[in-house]
């Protein structure tokens, strides 16, 4: 239920937003991918991706990992990430795993998530 009332919340921010009906990517669980996401909108990632990231909003699922490096407007971290991300809006959820260093605009951290490394606050950060 909490998962469906978060999912509700985010369709309806976006609509508030004005923003059309925008379909995200699912890297499913199960699923590993080696390589690079140059130029995307909303990704979801469940599997595994060894690669870099730049998107407009990204989400890591619980069962998610992601090893590289993130540009993005906002990220959600559930799962684990091991690199560096470069974020205007960063959520950590208490059952994430974050190694490396991040720069953003603003941060949630929910107690219980792992952090390792720097965190940086930057007025003016650049995607």
């Amino acid at each position: 239920m909490r998962k469906f009332r978060k999912m509700l919340f985010l369709k309806l921010a976006r609509i508030i937003r004005g923003e059309k009906n925008v379909v995200p990517c699912i890297i499913s669980t199960g699923t590993k991918i080696i390589g690079n996401i140059t130029d995307g909108d909303i990704i979801h990632i469940d599997g595994k991706l060894e690669g870099d990231v730049c998107c407009r909003e990204l989400v890591i699922g619980p069962t998610g990992s992601l090893t590289g490096k993130i540009t993005a407007k906002s990220l959600e971290l559930f799962g684990e990430l091991n690199g560096s991300l470069v974020v205007d809006n960063l959520f950590i959820s208490s059952t994430a795993k974050f190694i490396g260093d991040s720069t953003y605009k603003t941060i949630a951290i929910e107690p219980g998530a792992i952090l390792v490394g720097s965190c940086n606050s930057r007025e003016n950060v650049e995607n």
